[in-house]
């Protein structure tokens, strides 16, 4: 997608008919004092008729009847008229082109305009910055940064908006190191209000090239000005995880989070992620918890499993059993019934632990099932279940890995029966 689509040609249309407008009440004026109507005795020359037709064209544009305009235009005699006289009929001509989005025919009046010899050079100066800007809005990239190359380097006070474009049209040409310089300067000269995009094309430069403390201030700065926006906080906090600071990365999303901007499940899981690396297991499960209850995450396998190796990280055992039976039913696998088992085991429920490591037999494909085993042995061993309790560490014995485990057990059930 072209971002220069909305460019804002139409303000320029209305401040180039304003200038027009104010010059065709001179009209009639400068044709009273010249030499008559088909003379062009210099440059600024102008005749009654041509004047009452340039005036009439801009009443035309104006109550937007482009038509009777473009019309009334044609009445004048192109190869009779002044330079002054040519330099506005083009410059009324552009305008009609530009409001049909005919770009290639627009460019051709700016260039005659210019040709005429009818324009001042600060008029000159503007006509060639339209011309770069059409090129940009005709996706002519090269010719783009030419052109506003040669403007920059004859405009004495050359503004922000033209230094952002000569840094559009390298960065779409993927000329990203020329681009840099000019999407600096844009920023700079704006001052304390630099626009959104301009610190955005900032900061995208910056992190092409992969200098990600450099962007960190961009993107700061476009945080404190434009902070309603959620994707800058959310780029703003992956750039301090790329230069590794992930407390601090972790603390801009905890504001995003407290502004309310957090509302995606991918969002809320980056933010459940970052307290998990940072150790903060128990922040993490009652993000996640919140976050289901409000129907901010979908409730499937990952959702619950994230949630309950939160709790277990927390130590919160009791809660992590139930999170862990429901991902567990939602597996392909029994590798979160033994997970189950395990944490129940660490409560010392040994009833509900044996149910837990059946349900991950029965449901298969585990790492290792001999250790499954063991542990539903070392359960029944608690219970005093002797008997059951020979039966599966008899099975896990079989295991070379947990051989001498359940050969120990075995012995000790033996010290007790006998």
């Amino acid at each position: 997608m072209n971002p220069f689509k909305k460019l804002p040609f139409r303000g320029g249309i209305l401040v180039t008919l304003a200038v027009l407008a104010t010059s065709s009440n001179l009209y009639a004026q400068r044709a009273a004092e010249g030499d008559g109507e088909e003379e062009a005795a210099d440059v600024g020359t102008i005749s009654e008729q041509n004047g009452r037709i340039l005036s009439e064209a801009i009443e035309f544009l104006n109550m937007e009847q482009y038509a009777e305009a473009r019309a009334r235009l044609s009445d004048m005699r192109l190869d009779r008229l002044s330079p002054f006289e040519r330099s506005r009929y083009e410059q009324l001509m552009f305008n009609l082109d530009m409001i049909n989005e005919d770009y290639p025919a627009a460019r051709g009046h700016l260039q005659a305009a210019i040709d005429s010899g009818g324009l001042n050079p600060q008029e000159v100066s503007t006509m060639r910055y339209q011309m770069a800007q059409l090129f940009v809005q005709e996706e002519k990239y090269p010719e783009a940064a030419a052109a506003l190359e040669a403007w920059l380097a004859t405009e004495p006070m050359p503004n922000s908006a033209a230094y952002y474009l000569l840094a559009a049209s390298y960065y779409y040409q993927e000329l990203y190191d020329k681009a840099l310089p000019p999407a600096q300067k844009a920023v700079e000269l704006a001052g304390e209000s630099p626009q959104e995009g301009w610190l955005s094309m900032l900061s995208s430069l910056l992190i092409l090239k992969e200098d990600y403390a450099g962007a960190i201030p961009v993107l700061r700065r476009m945080v404190n000005l434009f902070p309603e926006k959620k994707a800058h906080w959310q780029q703003l906090s992956q750039l301090y995880i790329q230069v590794e600071d992930y407390k601090t990365g972790l603390v801009v999303m905890e504001f995003a989070n407290h502004g309310g901007m957090l509302t995606e499940d991918r969002e809320i899981r980056q933010l459940s992620d970052l307290y998990m690396m940072q150790e903060m297991p128990y922040r993490s499960a009652l993000l996640l918890e919140s976050a289901l209850e409000e129907e901010k995450i979908e409730e499937n396998l990952r959702a619950y499993e994230s949630l309950a190796n939160a709790w277990v990280a927390s130590r919160e055992f009791e809660k992590a059993v139930p999170v862990l039976g429901q991902a567990a039913e939602l597996s392909d696998n029994g590798a979160l019934y033994e997970r189950m088992g395990e944490v129940l085991v660490q409560l010392e429920n040994w009833e509900e632990s044996i149910a837990a490591f059946e349900n991950a037999i029965d449901k298969g494909d585990l790492r290792d099932t001999a250790y499954v085993q063991y542990l539903i042995g070392f359960s029944y061993f608690n219970l005093e279940r002797y008997n059951e309790a020979r039966t599966w560490l008899q099975r896990a014995a079989n295991s070379e890995e947990h051989r001498q485990n359940s050969r120990s057990m075995l012995q000790l059930i033996d010290s007790k029966t006998n």
